[in-house]
């Protein structure tokens, strides 16, 4: 469930990106500051066994690298698909313009881009302003993330870290639009998957009996244990910070009779999920804290049966997500994370190897062997009974249902969190040990000085990144529990401050409190003409008109509509941004009204800008079973924003506390090529909406990668038909030799008699 917010951060370059704050003191909800962020292990951090961790490499790194470009091409691209396709929301003329965020301070070229990295600070250079020159980002990101996607060359370090690099220059200047926890998911992934990406790309590699690939580099392993330790930091946090809130939904068990219906933008899925029965959403809060709190610290588990059966659990949940929630490509990105629990044994990577079982022969083999099924079903056993005991788990057979409730308090739990929070930091050291140990052996297999001496300067380039992002995560990490903070050693600390604004490290935390518990906030816009005839103003995706279904547009976020789903949650002054969308439409722009409507009939207002524009909340609830053409039932609740026109002293009065009134003379327009091509580039796009371009992009490459697959094949195949039609030929060679027919010797080169044998 990925609804949660970074608390609020000022607009301006120059402020530190704090990113401790997980969860807000609403569900999702966007202002709250919390310090109240990252994760520990509750449990228990075991090592991988050396195996997996080797198998863990050239093949799966290939797989990861193809799908962590698969999730940029959302990102460069699909989050600002609004920008691309009608500058609303940063262009001169849009909600927040983004020149705002870049001027100058005086200081020099490379300290400046040093404190704010953004590659937008050299669009002048090119005859660009900073909103074209994120619209060229966005468009450069979304080609080389199509071209990693389809192309093995291009699933390289360099192409990965442009990648990453771009998306950190749109986060610098994204402003109040850009602060979702995804986005520095995104960051933080997209940073390791330059990591895991491959520095050359080596040749096909056969695997071996034991599981992994023959001649993998020692190195290998070990960017792929900072994805579990990310993917550890990300679900254990969005557990622990449900409880650690307080909020009494999440304590009570009834979360999700309220989550499906107050939701930012949920899909038709959520409605029938809305109506199931109390004890079954009771018992789905159970299971969501079991796979979020419990199940985590398998992912570390030196059984490859239970690593399975957490990377399982993980995908059912994010499955059980999407089909209920529009969240962009959070959940696609996270079970991108998951495939590191993986191995290229499972993957099939080889074929024939992903479905073959040894049978261990020697009795010490038969020993491992069962000691492992023993300890795995002892594990099993105790996660069980700990689910049973800590919430009261009772099965009612006449009526067919679970009774569930939570059978401990906040004092024993905050408890419980203070005791395991340090020591899983320890067991987090000792594991990386362990891997670095595991990767230090394989290096001393590797045959040939020139090839030892490659692999060892890897090793320690990669080992010490590998050591200094564990130890930056740390930070972050210990927001958990405040009182473990303050003794994490003062250098990582320095580390992570020094960083800081790169968001190589986050913390996490998803949905710290439910929302909406008296009915959904929902903020409803009207103009008029007059002032006394108001007409409403539909947006293409949030709730509005209750006879429209809940739309389904995975993996595209609108941001406009999630940021409308914010600003109800609070008072129009948390969210000084809404003063600016009213005067844009006051004004009647057009980049700014195409993220409201694509098509101009269905914006009541698109020949001439209303005179008047307020807003009112409304509460909307889920239509109850056999309401007949609705899905909604709304009421007034109260104005949320006054009426204003332009002039109106109440709106410049707004506008000049926020800080909204560009003095800056108006600036015209490049004309350079560049300029005219992005131009229209974005007239060609406007047209269609976001998620149609998104799923047509998806679908283009996934029609490219079957054809590929298909002529993978039909090469293979007509190799093995040739290699048949020779067959014959030497059967009838061989029968003419046992007849008595003399067959000459042949050598390679040369067509003189045989040697005599001596």
């Amino acid at each position: 469930m990925g609804c949660k917010r970074w608390a609020k951060r000022t607009s301006t370059s120059s402020m530190s990106r704090r990113s401790r704050t997980t969860g807000d003191s609403r569900a999702g909800s966007p202002d709250s500051p919390c310090p109240q962020p990252a994760t520990g292990s509750g449990a228990i951090l075991l090592f991988p066994p050396r195996e997996v961790r080797s198998s863990q490499s050239r093949a799966h790194s290939d797989d990861v690298a193809r799908a962590k470009a698969g999730e940029k091409l959302p990102a460069p691209r699909g989050e600002s698909v609004q920008n691309v396709c009608g500058p609303g929301l940063y262009g001169p003329e849009g909600i927040l313009p983004a020149r705002r965020t870049l001027r100058p301070q005086g200081k020099g070229r490379w300290q400046q881009l040093w404190e704010t990295p953004t590659l937008l600070w050299e669009a002048p250079r090119l005859g660009l302003d900073t909103a074209q020159g994120l619209e060229l980002l966005s468009l450069l990101g979304t080609l080389l993330a199509l071209g990693a996607l389809l192309l093995r060359p291009l699933r390289h370090l360099l192409v990965y870290l442009l990648l990453w690099v771009a998306y950190l220059s749109a986060c610098q200047v994204g402003q109040v639009f850009l602060y979702f926890q995804w986005d520095s998911l995104l960051l933080e992934t997209g940073f390791l998957a330059v990591l895991v990406a491959p520095l050359r790309q080596p040749p096909h590699l056969k695997q071996t009996p034991e599981g992994r690939l023959a001649g993998a580099a020692p190195h290998e392993g070990l960017p792929f244990w900072l994805v579990r330790w990310l993917l550890f930091r990300l679900m254990f946090a969005s557990g622990v910070v449900k409880l650690t809130s307080r909020c009494p939904a999440w304590w009570g068990l009834t979360a999700l009779t309220y989550h499906y219906e107050t939701q930012c933008l949920p899909t038709p899925a959520a409605w029938f999920a809305h109506h199931l029965p109390v004890w079954l959403h009771k018992l789905s809060v159970v299971a969501t804290f079991f796979i979020e709190i419990a199940v985590p610290p398998l992912f570390f588990a030196p059984i490859r049966r239970l690593r399975l059966a957490a990377f399982y659990s993980q995908v059912l949940l994010q499955a059980l997500i999407i089909t209920t929630g529009n969240y962009n490509f959070f959940n696609l990105l996270t079970l991108v994370l998951t495939t590191a629990l993986l191995d290229d044994q499972h993957l099939a990577a080889e074929p024939g190897h992903g479905h073959s079982k040894k049978v261990p022969t020697s009795w010490p083999r038969v020993l491992l062997a069962t000691l492992s099924l023993l300890l795995e079903l002892t594990i099993y056993g105790l996660l069980a009974y700990g689910t049973v005991h800590c919430f009261g788990l009772e099965v009612d057979w006449q009526q067919l249902t679970v009774h569930s409730r939570t059978a401990f308090t906040f004092h024993q739990f905050s408890q419980w969190l203070k005791m395991v929070t340090l020591p899983t930091m320890w067991l987090g050291a000792a594991s990386l040990t362990w891997e670095l140990l595991t990767a230090l052996w394989r290096w001393t297999q590797v045959r040939g000085w020139l090839p030892k001496l490659g692999a060892a300067v890897q090793l320690t380039v990669l080992g010490t990144a590998t050591v200094t992002l564990f130890i930056i995560s740390l930070v972050p990490y210990s927001y958990v529990e405040p009182g473990t903070h303050g003794h994490l050693w003062t250098g990582a600390h320095r580390l992570f401050g020094a960083v800081e604004h790169l968001q190589l490290a986050n913390s996490y935390g998803l949905f710290r409190r439910m929302t909406g518990l008296g009915g959904r906030p929902e903020v409803v816009l009207e103009g008029s003409y007059d002032g006394h005839h108001w007409t409403e103003i539909e947006f293409m995706y949030k709730p509005g008109n209750v006879s429209r279904p809940p739309p389904v547009v995975v993996p595209h976020q609108p941001r406009l509509d999630w940021q409308m789903w914010f600003a109800a949650l609070g008072p129009h002054t948390h969210s000084p941004w809404f003063t600016s969308l009213v005067h844009r439409l006051l004004q009647g722009k057009k980049p700014v009204i195409h993220l409201i409507q694509s098509h101009s009939a269905r914006y009541p207002f698109w020949e001439q800008p209303p005179a008047y524009i307020r807003a009112q909340r409304y509460k909307y609830w889920f239509s109850q079973p056999g309401e007949q053409g609705q899905w909604w039932r709304r009421q007034w609740a109260e104005e949320f924003f006054p009426p204003v026109s332009l002039g109106d002293p109440k709106l410049e009065m707004l506008l000049r506390q926020f800080g909204l009134q560009d003095h800056s003379p108006a600036r015209t327009r490049s004309s350079s090529t560049l300029a005219q091509a992005l131009r229209w580039t974005r007239t060609q796009l406007s047209a269609v909406e976001a998620p149609t371009l998104l799923w047509g992009l998806f679908v283009a490459v996934g029609t490219i990668r079957v054809v590929q697959a298909l002529l993978a094949y039909w090469s293979c195949w007509s190799s093995l038909a040739i290699r048949k039609k020779h067959r014959p030929a030497l059967k009838d060679t061989g029968a003419a030799g046992a007849q008595g027919t003399p067959i000459p010797a042949s050598r390679s080169g040369s067509s003189g008699p045989p040697r005599r044998r001596k």
